[in-house]
Parts: C-alpha cells; structure tokens; sequence
C-alpha cells in the first residue's frame, strides 16, 4: 500500500472516474480536480463530476483556468485558421493547460503526482534513467499521439492506470463498481466546440477581417472565389462550388496571397514533409537520421518513413508511400515500434 497523494483530473465521464476508484484500491490518497475552461455547458459539467466525486468518495477541487485556456488554446486555435493553418487544441492543451497549469496547480496543492484517463503507458528506463512512453494496450483508442509535446519533467510526475486495458474492459470495471455510464457520456476531445462547427466557432470570436479571394489550381489558374481562407482544409471537397465531371479537393492554403489552392485526388498524395519545433520526449534528438513510424494525424496509421534533421529543431520526414492531405498546422508524431519518441507541426 502506498500513501502517495495524486490528483485525477476528473471529467465525471467513464474513463477519469475509473481512474480515480483504481488509484484509490491501490491504496493511493486520491483527490479529484476539475478544469474550468471554455467548456459551453460549464455548470452542468461541474455539477456531473462533483456527482461523481462524492459517489468515490474523493474531495474536489475546480480549477479555474479559463483566462490562460482562452489565451494559450483559443487563441492559438482561433489564429491558426485565418492563417491557413489547421491547428490541433488537443496536444497543445495538453502540455500548455492539462500537465502544465493544472498539473502545476495540483503539485503545488500538495499532490505527489497528477493521473488521467488516457490510453496509453509509461515506465522508467533503469538504463538511461528516462522516462518513456507507449502506445495504449488497446490500438482503438491509443491516445499516444496526443501527448507528443509531453517533458520529461511531466512525464515524471504523472500516471496513467488505464494503459494497459481495452476500453471495453473499462466499461467492465465501471459495472463491477457500481459506476455504470452509457458510451454517449464519453468526454468530447475538442471541448469548447460542442455542438458547434470550426465556422460557427470562429464566427463568434474576434479575428482578422477575413476577406474573400481567388480559387485556383496548382498551376495558378482561377476556377472559383472562396469567403475566407478559414473556411477550408487540406482535403476538403464539399464547399467550393466548381462544376466538374470529377471533384476538386482542396490542396493547399496560400495565407499571403489569400488563395485556395484545389486540385484533383491525384495531387492530395506527398511523399515529404517538414515539421518544425520537434519535441523529443527523452530531452534530445536519439540521433538521425532515423527509420521512424510517422503519424500526421489522429487517426492516421503510422507510416514508415526516413527521418532526417533540417537545422534549427526542424525534421524532414521522407515516407515510403505517398500521404493523403498531409496538412500543415496538424501533428506529426514519431513512433519506434510502440514508443512515442516525440513529435511537433507540420509547416
């Protein structure tokens, strides 16, 4: 039995509060904390995890961090759009907000380390002393991808107790404690969306006046008009109102020149990338060039791909098949085998 203090950062959804009932038959003091943010429907989230906290038996903490969330998270979502960026709130908000401020607050409240509902695993190398982490146990719901940004300081002060299961077995656990959720409750990723479109979303916030411009092909022919750059990404078919036998995809998004670029399936393929600021999770590149698995979104598979430094922190990634819609402002991620080594934005 341990008397360690850890803090969960609870969302009254499934996952977080299995988390809690595990951390607390270990024999862990277990405390819960709630992030106030941007979500929509913030009283009724408060009200729904302090249901489940009392339920554990836990004591609750609510955090306010909306002002540091607006400017760190929404800001950074918000900006990227008119930039022509499509940006990923999720991994920034995880190192920025959920294991910076929040896991910074709860240390300061006396908390020897922070846990979360996240799929995936971690341990500590008796070899080079680092801290390392895995893919989840279950390829479903692996949320890997999102802690790309993680610091070994962080990754030393937290714990993930549902690695190692399938989700279906957390749901399992869930009835067996008496905590029976249906799978609508699950916690949504983008939180202050809700029932709200990227469009909708932004325009309600104060940005750049967003101006209509010119839609042209790779070759710089104008087929179309478009509202504002914002409206589109990489990928994107429906929307751009150009009569054709076959569709036209979007295919790049010119910022300076306020142009989107469409072309036909053939030319959403690219076989290269750059990603800038890469953060390696063990403090230091592990040496390139390198063979790596390299995933360019969420729910992209790991490719293989050639790994090569650029000078200045950047990578150039070099697959060994075509990729659809690479897109820049959106992750990649840098996988051996299992291991998350790190990751950082597309240019």
């Amino acid at each position: 039995m341990t008397s360690k203090k850890v803090a969960v950062a609870m969302s009254g959804g499934v996952d977080s509060s299995v988390t809690a009932a595990l951390l607390k038959k270990q024999g862990f003091a277990v405390e819960g904390v709630f992030m106030a943010l941007a979500q929509p429907d913030i009283d009724r989230q408060i009200a729904r995890v302090k249901a489940m906290a009392e339920r554990l038996g836990v004591e609750l903490t609510v955090i306010d961090l909306q002002e540091p969330f607006s400017e760190k998270i929404l800001g950074y979502f918000r900006d990227s759009y008119f930039e022509g960026l499509t940006p990923n709130p999720c991994v920034v908000c995880n190192r920025e907000v959920k294991f910076g401020l929040l896991m910074d607050r709860a240390l300061a409240g006396g908390a020897d380390f922070m846990a979360t509902g996240h799929y995936v695993r971690t341990s500590r190398s008796d070899d080079d002393g680092l801290y390392h982490l895995y893919k989840g146990s279950d390829p479903a719901k692996d949320q890997s991808y999102f802690l790309c940004r993680l610091t070994q300081k962080q990754l030393s002060r937290v714990i993930f107790p549902l690695g190692e299961y399938k989700k279906e077995e957390v749901y399992g656990l869930a009835v067996k404690m008496g905590l029976e959720f249906t799978r609508s409750e699950e916690s949504q990723d983008v939180c202050f969306l809700k029932d709200q479109n990227v469009g909708d979303f932004l325009a309600g916030q104060e940005a750049p006046v967003s101006s209509p411009g010119p839609v042209v092909t790779a070759a710089g022919r104008q087929v179309g008009t478009h509202p504002g750059i914002h409206h589109f990404t990489i990928g994107q078919r429906r929307g751009l109102g150009i009569p054709d036998a076959t569709p036209w995809y979007v295919i790049g998004l010119d910022s300076a020149e306020n142009r989107v670029i469409v072309g036909k399936k053939e030319e959403l393929f690219k076989s290269s990338l750059r990603v800038s600021e890469v953060n390696w999770l063990a403090g230091a590149s592990p040496g390139l060039p390198l063979e790596l698995e390299v995933k360019i979104r969420y729910r992209h598979p790991p490719q293989a791909a050639r790994v090569e430094a650029a000078g200045g922190g950047a990578v150039d990634v070099f697959f060994a098949e075509p990729q659809r819609a690479i897109t820049a402002g959106q992750f990649a991620a840098f996988y051996r085998g299992d291991e998350l080594l790190g990751g950082g934005p597309i240019e």
